[in-house]
């Protein structure tokens, strides 16, 4: 009997770190639609100077760099977490701070693409900025659906 209690508690660790994977994996990827989205509109739609692109250019490839950093933090947090659930088989102390670690770079990647799109929005003109507005509204609201 204890050898199917293992084996069962062995499945639920597996099953939640593939869940905290998942989950993972969902949030540090969300972002991408709506930035496309974005995209779209500031090279198709808002008519930008040669002088913004440029701006514009420098301030995406700084963030480029550093969102493919966060992501691969937030990929080993994942790992840790899968790892602290397969150690604890249960949630104890390091799975919680696992998830707080996990929280903490989900955090930062979520302030950084908005310092991100704030940095963007101010290198457009004040009939640019309120379409761009519009946009990351509802961009943002679409995610929530």
């Amino acid at each position: 009997m204890p050898s199917r209690r293992l084996l069962l508690l062995g499945l639920i660790a597996f099953a939640a770190a593939i869940a905290g994977v998942f989950i993972g994996r969902l949030v540090a990827d969300a972002p991408r639609a709506s930035e496309t989205e974005l995209h779209a509109l500031l090279h198709g739609q808002l008519d930008l100077t040669p002088e913004q692109e440029r701006k514009l250019e420098r301030i995406e490839a700084d963030f480029a760099g550093r969102r493919q950093a966060l992501e691969l933090e937030m990929r080993a947090a994942n790992v840790r977490l899968a790892q602290a659930i397969e150690a604890e088989h249960g949630y104890g102390p390091r799975v919680t701070e696992a998830i707080d670690e996990t929280h903490e770079v989900m955090g930062t990647l979520q302030k950084e693409t908005l310092q991100h799109l704030f940095a963007m929005r101010g290198v457009l003109s004040p009939d640019q900025a309120e379409m761009f507005d519009k946009s990351v509204v509802k961009a943002l609201t679409a995610d929530a659906r």
